[in-house]
């Protein structure tokens, strides 16, 4: 991951960048999958995660195929599909079929076996699944699925997840209510036309994260492209700019 100190009127942020191409890779012929952090076999003592965000994994599943039935713990569970469908099931009695443009939510708490399959004969599923940290232990788990409405992300960021304490919860953002995750961080979307340029005002303190979906971007200067991923830290204020029409998600992490 490469270090890059912005410019001084980004107020000298600091961008750990991780670029695709660096990332881990498995492939299990039915499973294509790439680790912005360490995940089951690849291991890196350089790249465990930043803040409380532990996994960031795009995965591309073909049909028919999947993960069976498998546990786990404590962990927040954040899965977005790009494109395909992937279905879902799990010992809490959900049984659900995640698309394009939808979130799913699942706080493992004490413990969830769960299985998720590609249910098409003849399309692959492209998703990104994402790990928090909960912030505590043994928690009852639960389960959320949510598409958010499309236009409360055009040329902007959209709240797509946040802690129960969040103003959000009380105050619903374009009509939708975030998923609710038990860690002090907030997840955005947005999806932005080329030459669009967004803020996002960081608290003293905090840090985020910024990965590329699709499209290219410029993060506080710095060029990134699909797939990318940068840690920004020491900053008041994320500039985001489009340079070609993009996707991306923004982890807003204490």
């Amino acid at each position: 991951m490469s270090t890059i100190h912005a410019t001084p009127n980004t107020e000298n942020a600091v961008v750990n960048v991780r670029k695709s191409a660096d990332r881990g890779r498995a492939d299990h012929g039915w499973l294509f999958a790439r680790h912005s952090f360490s995940f089951a076999n690849y291991h890196d003592r350089d790249h465990m995660g930043f803040r409380s965000l532990r996994v960031m994994n795009e995965d591309v599943v073909q049909p028919g195929k999947g993960f069976g039935m498998h546990g786990h713990k404590d962990m927040e569970i954040v899965t977005y599909v790009l494109e395909g469908r992937l279905e879902h099931r799990d010992n809490m009695g959900n049984g659900e079929v995640l698309t394009p443009g939808e979130f799913q939510r699942m706080s493992a708490g004490t413990g969830v076996m769960h299985s998720e399959f590609n249910p098409s004969h003849d399309e692959p599923v492209h998703l990104y699944q994402i790990w928090l940290l909960p912030e505590e232990r043994s928690i009852e788990p639960s389960y959320e699925q949510k598409r958010f409405p499309e236009e409360g992300r055009h040329n902007r960021l959209q709240l797509v997840a946040a802690h129960p304490s969040h103003p959000a919860h009380t105050e619903s953002t374009d009509g939708a209510e975030p998923l609710r995750i038990h860690q002090d961080a907030s997840i955005h979307l947005g999806t932005l036309e080329e030459g669009v340029a967004v803020t996002h005002p960081l608290a003293d303190s905090r840090h985020a994260w910024l990965q590329v979906l699709r499209g290219s971007v410029s993060l506080n200067g710095i060029d990134l492209a699909t797939s990318d991923g940068a840690a920004i830290s020491e900053t008041t204020s994320l500039e985001l700019r489009a340079t070609s029409d993009a996707e991306v998600l923004l982890f807003d992490l204490a």
